[in-house]
C-alpha cells in the first residue's frame, strides 16, 4: 500500500466548543466547492469505487483532519462473497 496520504479537500474537522453538550464529539464543516470536486476526482481515479472511507485523525500540531482510508486487500488474498472495494465499516 502506498504511504501517500489522501487528505479530504473541503472537509474540516474541529472539536466542539467548550459549551457544547457532552454528546457532541466532533464538528464537521463541508465546503461544497472543494469537497464535491474531491469526491469526483476519487471516482475518476477509480470508477469502480462505491464507498469512500474517511478517518478523522489528530496531527502532531493537535489539529484534527480528515484522511481517506486507502486500504485495499492484497492481490493474494481471497475475497469473500460479501467483500467489496471501499466498504463502510
Amino acid at each position: 500500500m502506498s504511504e501517500e496520504k489522501n487528505f479530504v479537500d473541503g472537509l474540516l474537522v474541529k472539536l466542539p466548543d467548550d459549551n457544547a453538550p457532552d454528546f457532541v464529539k466532533l464538528k464537521l464543516s463541508i465546503k461544497l466547492d472543494e469537497f464535491g470536486p474531491w469526491v469526483s476526482a476519487q471516482k475518476a481515479n477509480d470508477p469502480k469505487i462505491e464507498w469512500l472511507n474517511i478517518e478523522i485523525k489528530e496531527g502532531r500540531s493537535g489539529k484534527w483532519y480528515a484522511e481517506r482510508n486507502m486500504w485495499k486487500p492484497s492481490d493474494d488474498s481471497k475475497p469473500s462473497a460479501s467483500s467489496t472495494q471501499d466498504v463502510p465499516w
